[in-house]
């Protein structure tokens, strides 16, 4: 039992660094952004990012206020101390906080076997403090507490060249690094440049990798790729600028338009080829990713409304929704990711899929217009006249000039012009090719006898094939059945397996076909139709497609009652 007036504390067990922190952040990029965070959220307007030349290491430095030995152990060192325990959100300068939880500063423990802290005050002397992950390992083990771990001495000698200058502010040096952390540092300026935006939309705040500036010019690569953009809501952004310039330069290759998203900010662009948006790594693509007050929150957003369309597949983008950032912390411990049954941010991807929608119609629609293959799942189009432009796309790439001279730029002109007609004649002559050959089968299956009339027709085609081969010296065959069925066109089809054709009151195949030859042989013939034949050959189109179908359901019907050759001959023995 026990005693009265005894009181009861929580003792904590270092082993909540590992779940924390060691065990807890994954991405590289969330590390980074921890460090950088913590000098923004310190007025820091510079961050300087020093690799070691054998890629074993880092450092950070940033010229933000600093900390004393009172800053380092009650704020720095005191998990889960937060700047806005006052209610805060912004620093001295006026910068909205990004920290929040006070664990992030956990997260530089996952990436390297050694952190080494070194900061100083204006006007003061620095401190220090170094965490070796191998000693915290021990400490674990041996089940010390808190108090009972004490921080590593650091080698100064090692921070000589960068404290020189340095009157205030932080330096961090990451040594012995992780394998994926050393192979991400090969594209740090890109993943500073795509994940850390406010080091680009702020003035006030810059980021260098050995004393160069990282910039939007880093991502030049992804402008080359580019191929459309939707921004929303005048989003300032000179990544964005870069697109638009890039644009401006060969408008015929490209399309923007402006679009909205309710409090939010950003933009949206696709690449020509899904492998475009790997600019990182091999194994890592660009996405949608979600910003709030400038800091990367949710990678990969889509993930979280996804349409099962193609599109997706070729589509980044950066969207800044800062209204999440206000009293209710929506964050996962992880700070890779927002808690996903949050109500504002339910909301707030019920209207990102809105837009996502129109986005992905759009991407059809441009991709089309630009020869290039679109969204087979989009209704917006029929499945035939989709596959007939991607035929012409196919086939017009062996006539695109080369150059962008003047010259060039007009056949171009005439090939684009040719596009909607080629692929209302593609999808034409391939419902002809179809329509008179299923004919010719039913046909031959019934052993229809031609008339007189077909008869002469035939002959007549043929002798007219016989003269052309000789004006052209050919002496090979040219049809391969030919039949007097392969030499008659739907006219004559149609009068000899349309039994409604004495009926001039019922619609019939005759009719359609009559109506459909001059039309059909314009086609034939390469011609480019007026808009009116078109939506006359698309209706008789139809009418013949529907005429078809029903002979040959009949003909199905009449070919299941009818008794197989075989019991034929065996009745007969009978």
């Amino acid at each position: 039992m026990t005693s009265p007036g005894k009181q009861f504390v929580f003792a904590i067990s270092l082993s909540v660094l590992n779940h924390l922190g060691r065990q807890l952040y994954r991405s590289f990029a969330t590390v980074l952004g921890e460090a950088i965070s913590n000098a923004w959220d310190a007025d820091a307007h510079n961050v300087r990012i020093y690799l070691d030349p054998d890629g074993g290491g880092f450092w950070i430095k940033d010229d933000g206020i600093g900390m004393t030995a009172d800053d380092f152990q009650d704020k720095f060192l005191r998990i889960g101390y937060s700047k806005r325990k006052d209610g805060t959100s912004k620093s001295p300068s006026g910068r909205p906080y990004i920290g929040r939880k006070g664990i992030g500063k956990l997260a530089l423990l996952s990436c390297a076997d050694r952190i080494s802290v070194l900061s100083r005050v204006k006007g003061g002397a620095y401190v220090d403090g170094g965490i070796d992950n191998a000693m915290l390992d021990a400490a674990i083990t041996g089940d010390l507490t808190p108090e009972q771990y004490v921080l590593g001495q650091v080698d100064r000698s090692q921070f000589t060249k960068y404290t020189q200058g340095h009157s205030h502010g932080t330096i961090i040096h990451f040594e012995g690094l992780k394998d994926g952390v050393r192979r991400s540092l090969k594209f740090l300026r890109k993943t500073i440049a795509l994940y850390f935006r406010f080091s680009l939309l702020d003035s006030t705040f810059a980021i260098f990798v050995d004393d160069k500036k990282v910039t939007h010019d880093d991502l030049s690569l992804l402008v080359e790729r580019t191929e459309f953009l939707w921004e929303f809501d005048s989003h300032r952004d000179p990544f964005v600028d870069g697109l638009k310039t890039a644009f401006a330069k060969e408008p015929d290759k490209h399309e923007s338009k402006e679009v909205s998203l309710t409090d939010a900010r950003g933009f949206l662009a696709s690449v020509k080829l899904p492998r475009d948006l790997k600019v990182l790594t091999t194994d890592e693509r660009v996405g949608v990713d979600l910003f709030v007050n400038g800091r990367l929150r949710e990678r990969d957003i889509l993930k979280h409304i996804p349409t099962a369309r193609i599109a997706e597949n070729y589509l980044y983008g950066q969207v800044h929704f800062d209204a999440l950032d206000d009293g209710t912390d929506r964050f996962t411990s992880s700070r890779e990711g927002i808690v996903a049954d949050d109500p504002k941010f339910k909301d707030f991807l019920g209207e990102l899929r809105k837009l996502l929608l129109k986005t992905v119609d759009d991407w059809d629609l441009w991709r089309c217009k630009h020869r290039k293959t679109g969204d087979p799942e989009n209704t917006r189009i029929s499945k035939a006249q989709r596959a007939s432009e991607e035929l012409y796309n196919a086939v017009v790439k062996d006539f695109e000039p080369t150059g962008r001279n003047t010259p060039a730029r007009r056949v171009d002109a005439w090939v684009a012009d040719l596009s909607e007609d080629a692929a209302f004649n593609f999808e034409s002559y391939a419902e002809c090719f179809v329509s008179e050959n299923v004919i010719r089968k039913y046909a031959e299956d019934r052993e229809t006898q031609l008339t007189r009339e077909a008869k002469s027709e035939a002959k007549e085609q043929k002798r007219r094939e016989d003269v052309g081969k000789k004006k052209g010296n050919i002496s090979i065959d040219i049809r391969r059945n030919p039949n007097e069925l392969s030499y008659l066109s739907m006219r004559y089809l149609a009068n000899l397996v349309d039994e409604r054709q004495h009926n001039q009151k019922e619609a019939s195949l005759v009719r359609d076909a009559t109506e459909f030859k001059p039309m059909r042989d314009a086609v034939a013939h390469t011609a480019l139709l007026t808009p009116e034949a078109k939506a006359r050959l698309r209706t008789v189109r139809k009418n013949i497609k529907g005429r078809i179908k029903t002979l040959l359901s009949n003909q199905t019907d009449r070919a299941a009652k009818r008794p197989s050759r075989k019991t034929k001959s065996t009745r007969k023995g009978k």
